[in-house]
């Protein structure tokens, strides 16, 4: 699971009551890549809430990441975990979680991207490219660093912060080929129906 090939769909969500038949319907639609990422959760909810996903994700063969915690991901064989720049370092989530798993790490600005380049991960995020509620706080990058990260970055790099159908060409024309949804999907009334409108944008 380590090689993301040409997964460019990925869905980061947190908690909620129809977690699997939601997250179902996404991959449905065309998410390629799933993520747990919910800081409410307690550890123990980490690892029940997480272990569901992580068995529904390998009966449809799509990688499943954790955020934040490469020992729970561990606990409960997730493909792969997702460490921020204030979390543990990626070194020591590798050590932790493995040689063959998949590591990514985010990057917010071109000397984070930089330095990310020495670390042992498997793909790196970017943005947020428009601020969001999921990171308050966080001023928006613009288009200008995924132009940076297209011709620096040497890892795979999926963009994050306004994925939408109609921002996608914009964030294509500046380099970008993988996208994080957030919002557009879990705040859907139809996330299948969703999902393939973001697939279409990206594939197009």
């Amino acid at each position: 699971m380590a090689d993301l090939g040409d997964r460019r769909l990925y869905l980061c969500t947190p908690d909620r009551p129809d977690l699997l038949a939601f997250v179902e319907s996404c991959m449905a639609g065309g998410v390629d890549v799933v993520q747990l990422r919910d800081k409410a959760l307690d550890a123990r909810s980490i690892l029940e809430r997480g272990a569901l996903v992580a068995e529904l994700c390998r009966r449809h063969d799509v990688p499943f990441i954790l955020n934040d915690r490469p020992d729970l991901a561990l606990e409960i064989g997730a493909d792969g975990v997702h460490v921020g720049q204030d979390d543990a370092p990626p070194a020591l989530a590798r050590r932790i979680i493995g040689p063959d798993a998949i590591i990514g790490f985010s990057t917010h600005a071109p000397s984070e991207l930089d330095a990310s380049n020495a670390e042992p991960v498997d793909y790196i995020s970017t943005g947020p490219v428009s601020e969001t509620p999921t990171k308050p706080g966080r001023a928006g990058t613009g288009l200008d660093y995924l132009v940076y990260a297209a011709a620096h970055a040497i890892h795979p790099f999926f963009v994050t912060g306004g994925a939408t159908p109609e921002t996608i060409p914009a964030m294509k024309e500046a380099g970008a080929t993988r996208f994080v949804v957030v919002r557009y999907l879990t705040e859907s009334d139809d996330p299948k129906a969703a999902a393939a409108r973001l697939r279409a944008a990206i594939d197009s």
